[in-house]
């Protein structure tokens, strides 16, 4: 793959080199983390984490830091080395989820209901090593390198398509970001080429019967006894109409109704999720859900209303710039420790950054039985093994730099 300008993105190990970040800058990034981690905010309310990490920006003497995607900032660290137009963007997530945090750590959740379930404060915490590390260093390299701080990759309305809309990658090159893996072991690194997370898209539907007295339910049409079958019908979809090969998940993730114990239900809401890796799965589950819900609720007397929200697309690795990001692993931390792994079926808004320009998107492990580190995320439980997070800011100070430093193609 190469530009319109016809330049190659990829960089061989030895143009990545190895990184030395400075100490003081790693211990900065963990007391960063933690704040972070005991200061969480939701998605589109990110107000005093963009405010925070605008504060250690600037305390690094980088300026021009600019506000973006609602709560979200960006800031360009230009090299003053040797020459080149090259331009490549790093996102880092910054929002937190609505979990009640049990993890135990010191520097726990101060917010109520609200967690860094999903390790976005690690993520950001990195993208300042990133920036203060290419800051100090920006006579060693040309090009520019763009940190993203994204706010909103967990719900709507989406920050990763709210940068692509206003533009941020426009004048780059191609985009990079790696998110933490509990399921990889700490300090290894997970790339590939391809399909790596899934669309994530939305539905809910509001089932329609009639309400009665619970001791003659045969004079009404019990709305939860059809959202029963159509929560079973639904699964069906993945496990008997599409290729195990091929990614779909359906998940039925809330059912609300009723209000009384002698009271026969008239109405019911149901919510979910469809998970897909191809635009073709994605059409079809969107017309199946609407077709066994609809033939549910007549086969019971029924009616139904849906509504389906379309969501973030799939993330899709450019075969070169995961080379780069393996090649770049490899150099920092050795072979053995680059897993060529296949994606997985989590969706992440960085899909709109795929689509419109080379990217990748890779795993950072933090799994370490030692620190706890051992939950799914999303799990009220979550830890980060912190010592991995050296791993992953050096993988991406090496990837950016060497992408820079890539050498155009002769195209006469």
């Amino acid at each position: 793959m190469s530009n319109p300008e016809g330049v190659v993105v990829a960089a061989s190990a030895e143009s990545s080199g190895t990184v030395a970040i400075d100490a003081g800058i790693l211990d900065q990034m963990i007391e960063i983390r933690r704040h972070l981690h005991r200061n969480p905010e939701l998605s589109n309310h990110e107000a005093n984490t963009q405010r925070y990490l605008r504060q250690m920006l600037a305390g690094e003497g980088i300026s021009d830091i600019r506000d973006v995607a609602g709560f979200g900032l960006a800031v360009d660290i230009v090299g003053t080395g040797k020459p080149s137009n090259r331009k490549i963007a790093i996102r880092a997530d910054i929002d937190a989820l609505p979990i009640e945090e049990e993890s135990g750590v010191d520097y726990a959740s101060a917010n109520p209901g609200v967690m860094h379930a999903c390790g976005h404060d690690a993520h950001a915490s990195m993208g300042f090593a990133v920036a203060a590390h290419l800051h100090r260093s920006r006579a060693d390299f040309g090009g520019t390198v763009r940190l993203i701080f994204q706010p909103a990759e967990e719900d709507s309305p989406s920050g990763g398509k709210r940068v692509v809309e206003e533009g941020l990658l426009d004048d780059v090159d191609a985009a990079i970001c790696l998110h933490v893996d509990p399921y990889t072991p700490s300090g290894k690194i997970a790339v590939r080429s391809g399909p790596y997370t899934l669309a994530c898209d939305t539905f809910d539907a509001v089932v329609i019967g009639e309400a009665a007295h619970a001791a003659k339910p045969y004079e009404g049409i019990d709305a939860i006894a059809v959202a029963c079958s159509m929560v079973g019908e639904l699964q069906k979809i993945v496990s008997r109409e599409i290729d195990p090969y091929d990614p779909l998940v359906i998940s039925v993730t809330g059912i609300n109704g009723g209000s009384a114990y002698n009271v026969v239900a008239g109405k019911v809401a149901l919510k979910g999720t469809i998970r897909s890796g191809s635009d073709a799965t994605r059409e079809r589950a969107w017309r199946r859900v609407g077709e066994i819900l609809e033939g549910m609720a007549a086969s019971h007397g029924a009616d139904v209303e849906l509504t389906i929200h379309k969501g973030e697309p799939g993330v899709v690795n450019d075969g070169e710039m995961a080379e780069l990001i393996a090649a770049s692993g490899k150099a920092c931390i050795g072979a053995d420790n680059v897993l060529d792994t296949p994606g997985w079926t989590i969706a992440d808004d960085f899909g709109y950054y795929s689509e419109r320009r080379p990217s990748v998107y890779f795993r950072l492990g933090i799994r370490n039985e030692a620190v706890g580190s051992v939950f799914p995320l999303h799990h009220p439980k979550f830890r980060v093994d912190e010592a991995a997070l050296k791993v992953g800011a050096a993988t991406l100070v090496a990837a950016a730099t060497g992408f820079l430093s890539a050498q155009p193609e002769n195209t006469d």
